[in-house]
């Protein structure tokens, strides 16, 4: 079957000079983007549950931009003022200017890493180990941040400030698609749910990142395309392959 329709678990770029937009172009392919999950803000109530007090903080680490939104939200919602003198170490540049959309971000001391890797922000951090660090945090994540932490003894807590949930499908909503592209297994186990009797047939299954992979696997659904790899760094090169190919052996 050639693929003619994609469904790609993400928002919908915001720029038109996606690369997903030239694939769409190049092989005459309908490209929809449309996400499996969304991520929404714990209550303040829900957050008050762990008993984590935000002033008695002195820096704040952001490994995402979803963390920044919802860790100002909250402290609007529990009418809390950041102090300007709070620290905010980020895990990349981009995020690290992010924050302007909430505090004036000349006037914050603010570091953040060059690589995306959270050990790349372990010289900032040292310098200030007499800080007391809070890291806002999904309901899932994985601990590589607060061991790292543990290792240097660097006084910290985690506070879960936001959730990953099922972005359900409505039942007038069209789903006739040949390829589903996912990055994350939460998306995974959203079409499971959104569709329990979901029959893969002909469908191609791609997915980005290895722990995605594996939940395509885990769910028992065929994977077809995987990327990074070494040929494909990003998802848009490695679904062009894909198409290239598949497409051109059932012309």
């Amino acid at each position: 079957m050639k693929i003619k329709k994609i469904l790609v678990s993400q928002p919908k770029p915001a720029s038109e000079k996606s690369p997903y937009y030239d694939i769409a172009e190049k092989y005459g392919v309908k490209i929809n983007f449309r996400p499996f999950i969304k991520v929404e803000s714990l209550s303040a109530k829900e957050f008050r549950q762990q008993k984590i007090s935000i002033p008695d903080y002195t820096a704040i680490i952001f490994t995402s931009r979803h963390a920044i939104d919802h860790f100002f939200h909250l402290c609007g919602e529990l009418r809390i003022t950041v102090p300007e003198s709070m620290k905010y170490f980020c895990i990349t540049e981009s995020i690290a200017l992010y924050i302007q959309k909430y505090v004036l971000y000349r006037k914050r001391k603010i570091f953040f890493g060059r690589t995306g890797k959270i050990e790349d922000m372990i010289p900032s951090i040292t310098k200030h180990k007499g800080e007391m660090f809070l890291i806002p945090v999904s309901d899932v994540h994985n601990d590589d941040l607060r061991n790292m932490l543990e290792k240097l003894n660097v006084k910290h807590s985690e506070a879960i400030m936001y959730r990953t949930v099922s972005n359900d499908f409505t039942q007038d909503e069209e789903f006739d698609y040949d390829m589903l592209i996912f990055f994350s297994p939460a998306g995974v186990t959203s079409l499971k749910k959104n569709f329990p009797n979901f029959d893969q047939k002909d469908i191609k299954i791609g997915t980005f990142g290895s722990t995605t992979a594996q939940a395509v696997r885990d769910a028992g659904l065929r994977l077809d395309l995987e990327a990074p790899s070494v040929h494909a760094p990003s998802m848009t090169a490695a679904l062009d392959m894909f198409i290239r190919e598949h497409n051109k052996d059932i012309e």
